[in-house]
């Protein structure tokens, strides 16, 4: 879980990983149990891969800092949406007010709203669940 006292820290430093890895941030934030990021993305790295680097480089400075209790790890799979540029300023407010927004719907009502919108088939079995 992703604890307001060090989210902007962790930010920051996800934030230098895509920089690093020469795509634009455009906007970062979320809530204790997940957040999401809009990338200017450039195609010159598989996207797998640069989710592996945000993933598992995060979780190594969570890790070295000791800000969890136990080791800390991002659960498997992530969700990748493209938008028009038309839609930036909607998906930067949407962004914006995670916090509003979760108080209105749970990560995984948001998940699956996502694949429902964007006619994505799955399998309930493998669907991203809670964090526990």
């Amino acid at each position: 879980m992703i604890d307001n006292s060090w989210k902007d820290e962790l930010y920051k430093y996800i934030t230098g990983i895509i920089q690093t890895q020469k795509h634009k941030l455009m906007i970062i934030n979320g809530v204790p149990n997940h957040f999401h990021i809009l990338i200017g993305y450039r195609p010159h790295q598989a996207l797998a891969d640069l989710l592996q680097d945000i993933k598992g480089g995060s979780s190594k400075w969570i890790n070295d800092k000791k800000l969890t209790r136990t080791k800390f790890k991002w659960q498997e799979g992530y969700g990748a949406f493209s938008y028009s540029h038309s839609h930036l300023d909607r998906v930067i407010n949407y962004i914006k007010t995670q916090e509003e927004h979760h108080k209105k719907h749970t990560f995984v009502e948001e998940y699956k709203s996502f694949l429902k919108a964007y006619n994505v088939e799955y399998d309930e079995r493998y669907i991203l669940r809670e964090p526990e």
